[in-house]
């Protein structure tokens, strides 16, 4: 037990580093991780989440939110996903205008179609001059990367990068489910 904890502490800590090294090369002024537990986001009461998110909006008073997709595999995606769009429900004096859901390869398109809803895109960003720079930003989460043909490799992400770019006419887009814009 207590080498699971500590095999746990360094494989966090492995992920944190690749998100600063990732941040850098993307030119991200500021990363904060949370202490909420990895895979096991359904062991924390909702409610908790829902307001640290609404003290970052406090804080932060973004117009777009992008948040994860709600039919994801993932359990703590679905879970980020339900907390957002309740920390960022239409009231009014809200900062929030528009919400998204992206697709994270590897957790989205794995969900059973009987069990979660399907991700449709409804909304494209062209990606094409940057594309060369989320590569490498993804190459500093090798512990989360794969090996090709596995859906979560550089050279999947690419693909889909450019399939989503070919959907809508450029070299390379990211994909979204425009959940909500108000005026």
């Amino acid at each position: 037990k207590h080498r699971d904890r500590a095999s746990r502490k360094e494989t966090l800590s492995i992920l944190a580093q690749s998100a600063k090294r990732a941040a850098e090369i993307l030119g991200v002024q500021s990363v904060e991780l949370l202490e909420y537990p990895d895979n096991r986001m359904d062991s924390v009461d909702l409610l908790d989440v829902v307001k640290t998110i609404e003290d970052y909006v406090e804080k932060l008073k973004p117009e777009v939110v992008v948040t994860h997709h709600s039919g994801d595999l993932n359990i703590d995606h679905q879970i980020i996903h339900q907390a957002v769009t309740t920390a960022c429900r239409p009231q009014p004096g809200h900062p929030v205008k528009c919400i998204l859901s992206f697709e994270v390869p590897s957790s989205t398109e794995w969900q059973l179609p009987t069990v979660g809803s399907p991700f449709i895109p409804n909304w494209f960003e062209d990606i094409s001059e940057t594309l060369e720079l989320k590569i490498k930003a993804l190459e500093a989460y090798q512990s989360e990367m794969r090996k090709w043909p596995h859906s979560r490799s550089i050279k999947a992400v690419e693909h889909l990068a450019r399939w989503r770019g070919a959907s809508m006419g450029c070299e390379a887009a990211e994909s979204f489910i425009l959940l909500r814009k108000q005026k």
